[in-house]
């Protein structure tokens, strides 16, 4: 039977394994992974106005079969105001 892993990225930190241990369908994997991103993006607001969130599924070979990424991009439409 197949196992899945899903890693982490935020561009700050990779984390192996965070998400889908023992996970054994490669569907379910990349569900999870989607799923994974706005939770990323909820417990590490970026401190600037870009951010790349990748979530990737590993097979239990350890290849990489599926990645999903969100990039979040600030963009201000006025001059900025003074912090």
């Amino acid at each position: 039977m197949a196992h899945y892993t899903i890693d982490t990225d935020d561009d700050d930190e990779y984390v192996e394994g965070d998400y889908g241990e023992g996970l054994t369908c490669h569907l379910a994997a990349r569900s999870m992974a989607l799923s994974a991103l706005p939770d990323m993006v909820r417990d590490r607001l970026p401190d600037g106005d870009r951010c790349m969130f990748r979530a990737i599924v590993r097979d239990e070979n350890g290849m990489e079969i599926y990645t999903a990424t969100l990039t979040l991009v600030g963009e201000w439409k006025v001059i900025r105001p003074p912090s």
